[in-house]
């Protein structure tokens, strides 16, 4: 149940037990013009409320990918003091071109930075920036990622094709996420939360075919997936977990539909899984109304600790 978010979820709750402090979760007007109009998942993280998860830390141990690996060895390598620096993390994944599938990732980072310390450590060591019109780009070490301060408070980065489309949706030659109205109308239901994250569409449909799994091939699915408007989830880490995920959908009876297929789906993993599947899925509570689908799960810290362990769980962020 729930891979795709749970995907997410468990690669950002690793860079939050990577030890970074926050002051709140909200992406400023500087951060979010940085993102291309074109978003199909949104991740943000604050470090603050978060930092001292043991579960963070499990995560982290479990389930932290190689591209994941790579972007928090860049940040260590750019010359920030990650324990101090970074406020706010968030990672864009966007469509470069709005009629292709592919998409790629941006980092942009929020915190109180000593630019003038880290442009003159490159300075010293002979690193000359790349120029895009008024915007200079640093290389992060040998992992491929440029770095950019569009102000002395964000940072953006990634590989150089994403950090330039971000750069020119902030510039102005391209949309920008400000332009994008079911994403941040979204995002004003999430955005003071731990962690949160919000899908467009396409993110939506995708994610609810991986729920669904089998599922998500039948006739009744098919014939309300274009109502997947968007949807948004948050997970909160301070008293045991809680992860809640919202679904808009066209109206009502898609949502009741898709509503019956997730419980299908749970009633069948109570009583086919192994003992830590069945507490997983007594923890969910799948309900809908009025045109929104909502997901539900809640354990504490030691249930969740066995369900990192599990099958399932792996099955989940693989």
């Amino acid at each position: 149940m729930l891979r795709n978010s749970l995907k997410f979820a468990a690669v950002a709750a690793v860079l939050v037990a990577s030890g970074i402090t926050a002051r709140a979760a909200q992406l400023s007007g500087d951060a979010r013009s940085a993102i291309p109009r074109d978003v199909q998942q949104l991740v943000v993280i604050d470090y603050r409320a978060m930092q001292n998860s043991p579960t963070a830390m499990q995560l982290r141990d479990r389930v932290m990918p190689p591209d994941l690996r790579q972007f928090d060895e860049a940040l260590r390598r750019s010359g920030l003091n990650e324990n101090h620096d970074v406020d706010q993390l968030a990672f864009a994944l966007f469509r470069p071109n709005a009629a292709q599938e592919e998409v790629t990732t941006v980092g942009i980072a929020q915190g109180q930075f000593p630019t003038d310390d880290i442009l003159a450590s490159f300075k010293k060591k002979a690193i000359k920036p790349k120029l895009i019109r008024t915007n200079k780009l640093y290389p992060m070490g040998k992992t491929g990622f440029v770095l950019c301060f569009v102000d002395q408070s964000t940072m953006v980065f990634g590989m150089p094709d994403a950090v330039k489309a971000a750069l020119d949706a902030r510039d102005g030659q391209t949309q920008s996420l400000l332009t994008n109205s079911a994403v941040m109308d979204a995002m004003r239901s999430v955005d003071s939360e731990d962690l949160w994250s919000v899908l467009d569409q396409k993110g939506t449909q995708n994610m609810m075919k991986q729920v669904l799994g089998e599922a998500g091939s039948v006739a009744d699915y098919e014939s309300v997936r274009k109502r997947l408007l968007v949807s948004y989830y948050s997970m909160d880490f301070q008293h045991g977990v809680k992860f809640d995920l919202t679904i808009h959908t066209g109206d009502a009876f898609a949502a009741a539909t898709v509503s019956s297929l997730l419980n299908a789906a749970v009633v069948y993993r109570r009583m086919t899984g192994d003992e830590t599947e069945k507490m997983a899925m007594s923890a969910t509570e799948v309900t809908s109304s009025s045109g929104k689908l909502s997901i539900h799960f809640g354990a504490s810290d030691n249930d969740f600790a066995s369900l990192l362990k599990s099958q399932l769980f792996q099955s989940m962020v693989r």
